[in-house]
């Protein structure tokens, strides 16, 4: 599947992942390929994406790995969008 996060200063990622999970109002939650499209609110917590990604060198602070080998992101709230293969993280 495709992912896009975006920050109010830039697109932090975007490229093909195998999964992301987020940190929903209700809980964390994972999509993986062909999810059904869903719109969330996000809290405090981290984004974490599964995959061979590569980070753009201007943001790789930003990203660190986890235990798991994930790539991960804190952000603070945000809004999610997941629609045609297609996740959208909008990352405070």
């Amino acid at each position: 599947m495709y992912l896009e996060i975006v920050s109010p200063e830039a697109t932090l990622f975007s490229g093909e992942v195998i999964s992301v999970t987020v940190p929903g109002v209700d809980g964390e939650f994972q999509m993986l390929e062909n999810h059904a499209p869903i719109v969330s609110l996000l809290q405090k917590g981290n984004v974490k994406v599964e995959g061979n990604i590569t980070i753009n060198k201007a943001y790789e602070n930003k990203f660190s790995k986890d235990a798991n080998g994930k790539t991960v992101l804190p952000i603070s709230s945000g809004t999610l969008e997941m629609k045609d293969n297609k996740a959208i993280v909008l990352a405070d």
